[in-house]
């Protein structure tokens, strides 16, 4: 049976103070997928921006139920933004019965957890003596009627903390990771949830792993899992994920999955700062950059030029601040994911846990939210990820032929100009400005008569006429491929796009930390260049010629500049 289930407009924070704007974005479900885009049923691109929420602890119960209602924390998630959640769950969960028939009264009591008792008492009375399983059944509801899909992720089989390569829960074989109870459940899993509209997909197993983990068992199980969970409910998406904790999906450039079915396969990844250990934080970030964006492409992003959607299912950072590697790889992450314009979930909702690993009320400082999840933990990364939560291309996204943005990945915001010869500066990318690239290396507006200039270090940059001269032309350099370099007419200095100290105004530099300096922060001199096609609220979007008196007006007013 095919499910209509639509979703209205959702509240999207923009980056100016407390303004709020409505992105309208309503679906059709169910999803599925054509070549590298989850669309839905009417073919149109359909982006998922999730957000991890987790519930596969030992209490087997989603977090922060004895922080805020159920319903307040849903409509917190549609107001920061975000259309969709990855739910987490344990296998046990569903074959073990034991576990399933306890209520959530009984799961905290076993557990000694009497103060999240009385927690949930006030906040959520109703679902104490609810199974778990019932319980489960709730929050997806009420992610329903707060117009949120959800994506089921089997995190784990034993509930606990995940992840390590041995905690018996890596990989087919380990203790506690039987593939035929695998199959059973996910085949529950998925039953269960057959009538539920907004659950849009499975992800099959998080990050597999462990001395046992190998590529000829991650085809035999993984495609069985897949068959199931399609034989039991053939409205989801199917999501796989790699080997090595979700690093690595090379095997497939190789050898495709083989399935019945088809337009409903998705492809995971994981990627985060400490992925890669401690290498931003004690090498050149320009040069890591480069270095691990290549590897995530070709263990990953290949996948999107063979024609598969993939989900950057987990990536975040420690959100106080203070953690250099990963503040360093979130400008990397944030630049590839905004050229590739993939689909993600953020890691994660939950600003608290109930216990994890022996720690009471323990604080999640990767969490969105705050330790009593009463708000954003830290409102500067709402603001940043803001941009990525719409989708720049894909079907049906609108008629408009492919032009360029030029993305600002530590704001999260895009060059705009403030007037039509004057300088440029950053704003919400839904009103940047329509670019092109040329040939010529000249970055022009739409009209093709206004070109980006440099006018020398300090100075801002600027729109001009005369486009013939170096200083009209800019090329990206470095290793990663984010700073954009011109020369000056005048003396040959090579400058870089760079973002003035007020954080909006948009000036020339000389370019900086382009290798070797470990210490050097390159990040208000990365750009990259995004191509897109939807639709742009700029006043300035729609251009006209600039008029004769206009262009004399300019002309003299740059010889005059240039005379004092």
């Amino acid at each position: 049976m095919r499910l209509g289930f639509l979703l209205p407009c959702i509240t999207v924070l923009l980056v100016t103070g407390n303004v709020c704007k409505l992105a309208h974005n309503s679906s059709a479900l169910p999803l599925s997928t054509s070549s590298r885009w989850i669309v839905d049923e009417s073919g149109l691109r359909v982006k998922l921006a999730c957000v991890n929420w987790v519930s596969h602890l030992e209490p087997v119960v989603v977090e922060g139920m004895g922080k805020q209602p159920l319903d307040t924390i849903s409509k917190k998630i549609a107001a920061m933004g975000f259309n969709c959640v990855r739910l987490t769950w344990p296998l046990f969960l569903v074959t073990n019965d034991s576990l399933a028939g306890l209520t959530v009264r009984q799961s905290f009591q076993a557990l000694g957890l009497m103060e999240s008792i009385a927690a949930i008492q006030v906040n959520n009375p109703d679902l104490l003596n609810l199974t778990l399983n019932q319980a489960f059944k709730v929050v997806v509801s009420n992610l329903a009627d707060n117009n949120i899909m959800v994506i089921l992720d089997n995190h784990i089989s034993k509930p606990g903390w995940c992840c390590s390569n041995f905690d018996g829960n890596g990989f087919f074989g380990d203790k506690y990771f039987d593939a035929e109870e695998w199959i059973k459940g996910l085949t529950k899993m998925a039953t269960m949830f057959n009538g539920s509209p907004n659950v849009v997909g499975m992800s099959l197993r998080n990050e597999l792993r462990g001395p046992k983990q190998g590529v000829t068992e991650w085809y035999r199980y993984m495609q069985r899992g897949a068959e199931a969970v399609h034989s039991a409910n053939p409205n989801v998406l199917v999501i796989l994920s790699g080997l090595s904790f979700d690093n690595d999906l090379g095997y497939l450039s190789k050898k495709p999955v083989e399935l019945t079915f088809q337009g409903k396969l998705v492809f995971e990844l994981h990627w985060y700062a400490f992925s890669d250990g401690q290498a931003w934080a004690n090498g050149n970030p320009n040069q890591v950059c480069g270095r691990v964006a290549g590897n995530v492409m070709r263990r990953a992003g290949f996948l999107l030029d063979q024609g598969w959607p993939l989900f950057l299912s987990e990536f975040g950072l420690d959100q106080r601040g203070t953690n250099v590697n990963d503040n360093r790889y979130l400008g990397c992450m944030m630049g590839v994911a905004a050229e590739l314009d993939l689909d993600w979930a953020l890691w994660t909702l939950q600003g608290s846990y109930y216990i994890r690993q022996g720690v009471l009320a323990m604080d999640e400082t990767y969490g969105l939210l705050t330790w009593d999840w009463s708000k954003p933990r830290n409102s500067g990364l709402l603001q940043r990820i803001q941009a990525i939560q719409s989708p720049f291309q894909g079907p049906g996204l609108s008629d408009l032929s492919p032009y360029s943005i030029i993305f600002h990945p530590s704001t999260g915001l895009c060059v705009l100009r403030t007037s039509l010869l004057g300088p440029i500066e950053l704003g919400p990318c839904d009103e940047s400005e329509v670019w092109s690239y040329t040939e010529q290396q000249t970055l022009t507006l739409k009209d093709k008569l206004l070109c980006l200039k440099a006018d020398g270090t300090g100075k801002p940059a600027r729109l001009g006429i005369i486009c013939s001269d170096t200083q009209s032309k800019w090329e990206f350099i470095s290793d990663s491929k984010m700073h954009l370099s011109t020369k000056m007419s005048s003396d040959g200095c090579s400058l870089c796009l760079d973002v003035d100290p007020d954080g909006i105004s948009i000036i020339t530099n000389p370019c900086r930390c382009l290798t070797n300096d470990q210490t050097c922060n390159p990040e208000s001199q990365w750009f990259k260049m995004i191509s897109s096609t939807r639709k742009t609220a700029s006043k300035n979007s729609i251009l006209r010629l600039p008029s004769r008196p206009e262009i004399w007006r300019f002309v003299r007013n740059r010889v005059l500049e240039s005379s004092m």
